[in-house]
């Protein structure tokens, strides 16, 4: 009988190849090709075949099933993430940049747990636990009853957990981690994969919440493969610019609550202190009326957020202008100005375009299109957009603007921090009651004859 060959697959976009390559033809991806073993065709899985599997219990979609218990921080922002609190045998990753403050974060999660009655442990694989525990004295949680363990060997800790039984775990960083039954380096492809199946099967088996701590690739995404964060019951990223104090705990997968909650941290001395109003925190510090500043009213997850757009048009003394995007899809700008010059015959050849959302938030919904042409314009014309007016809606390439979900909640918002006006989509449901002086646009064209006064 032949011998079954090896493959080799992609761990990015899981592509089969048949020999190993550093890059993948598929997805374009650098060194994410590995060797997966082949199956068994021996005595055994011909045993396995003739062998019959004990049968599984069915329910209808109609069967009611009480929500899973969940136990709050005491960090809102943290347990607004989490979609309400810590769920007991979930497995969470959290990813971001080095340094962006994700140890300080979860110490101060395991030991808010720890206050509210959790019993919680701190595994650290990078640093060790005189390290841990002088951090934990500058961010004045030396009293709180977390106990701290500086291991990489996964077998020892995964004995120790089993012994303890923690209601959460914090593991810092699966990428330390290391298997002695895998035969790879610690951060390898298969070493990740190896250790964070697992934890995971750990927490699922003995109902510890295990929260695991990524690394980040220089694209931003969370370094292994991909088939971790499918393993894992909750995604969160924690993004940051480094000039900035603000720091956002984003979800993008959350079994047990809402995709692109956000969470709003301030980095100070005494470590993340929780923003419970991040609309007015990120308009704290607009100065009066100027060209190219634009107040969007947007949506991250279920909470309504402003926040200021500013762009800068300038002549431009280079063949190719500079288009420069922070915080924003730089796409959705060279989308906006095709559409602004095909349409409404406002060219910007011969100018270089910056565009910056304020205070380091990150803008990705479609419905910042229109703030954004508003931005763009005002700084080209150099008119300057009344202060106490919010934009929003998203512009399609034929130059219509296309209403967007949840207004209600972007104008209470908005008036809630003192904002009169609003421009929206002819078609949006704005009701008379908002008490908001509402200018409704079916199109770019009327925007910006009503806004700048342009034919």
């Amino acid at each position: 009988m032949a011998k079954p060959s090896a493959s080799f697959t992609c761990t990015a976009c899981g592509a089969v190849h048949s020999k190993w390559s550093g890059r993948c033809d598929a997805c374009g991806a650098w060194n994410t090709i590995v060797e997966e073993a082949p199956l068994s065709s021996g005595p055994g899985a011909k045993a396995l075949g003739k062998k019959r599997g004990k049968g599984v219990v069915l329910s209808d979609l109609s069967s009611a099933e009480a929500p899973p218990p969940r136990t709050k921080s005491g960090l809102d922002e943290f347990d607004r993430v989490l979609g309400g609190g810590l769920v007991p045998a979930s497995a969470i990753l959290v990813g971001g940049d080095p340094g962006i403050g994700k140890s300080t974060l979860l110490l101060q999660g395991a030991a808010s747990f720890a206050r509210a009655g959790l019993s919680a442990i701190y595994v650290s694989g990078e640093e060790a636990s005189a390290q841990v525990r002088m951090r934990a004295q500058r961010l004045g949680l030396a009293d709180a009853p977390v106990r701290l363990a500086a291991e990489t060997n996964l077998r020892d800790i995964l004995t120790t957990l089993d012994a303890e039984r923690p209601d959460i775990a914090v593991i810092d960083s699966i990428q330390t981690m290391w298997l002695d039954t895998v035969e790879s380096a610690p951060g390898s492809v298969a070493q990740v994969r190896a250790a964070a199946h697992e934890l995971v099967s750990f927490a699922k088996k003995r109902g510890t919440a295990v929260v695991l701590v990524g690394h980040v690739t220089k694209e931003g995404q969370i370094a292994g493969p991909r088939v971790v964060e499918h393993m894992v019951d909750t995604v969160l990223y924690f993004e940051g610019e480094r000039g900035h104090q603000f720091r956002i705990l984003r979800a993008v997968k959350n079994r047990f609550g809402p995709a692109d909650e956000i969470g709003v941290f301030e980095m100070t001395g005494d470590g993340l202190a929780q923003v419970l109003n991040p609309s007015a925190l990120f308009l704290s510090e607009r100065d009066q009326p100027a060209p190219g500043s634009v107040v969007f009213a947007g949506i991250e997850g279920t909470r309504p957020v402003l926040a200021e757009l500013q762009a800068l048009v300038a002549p431009s003394p280079l063949s190719q202008p500079r288009r420069t995007v922070v915080g924003l899809d730089g796409g959705r700008l060279s989308m906006i100005l095709a559409v602004l010059e095909a349409r409404c015959g406002i060219p910007f050849t011969g100018f270089d375009v910056y565009l910056n959302v304020a205070g380091g938030l990150r803008v990705n919904e479609p419905a910042a299109d229109l703030a954004v042409a508003a931005a763009l314009l005002s700084a080209r014309e150099d008119i300057a957009v009344p202060p106490d007016v919010v934009i929003f809606g998203e512009v399609s390439l034929s130059g219509a603007l296309r209403p967007v979900g949840q207004t209600e909640n972007r104008l209470k918002e908005a008036q809630k921090l003192g904002f009169t006006g609003v421009v929206a989509p002819s078609r949006s449901k704005i009701g008379a009651e908002t008490g908001m002086t509402v200018r409704q646009m079916p199109d770019l064209t009327a925007f910006v004859g009503d806004m700048f006064g342009a034919d």
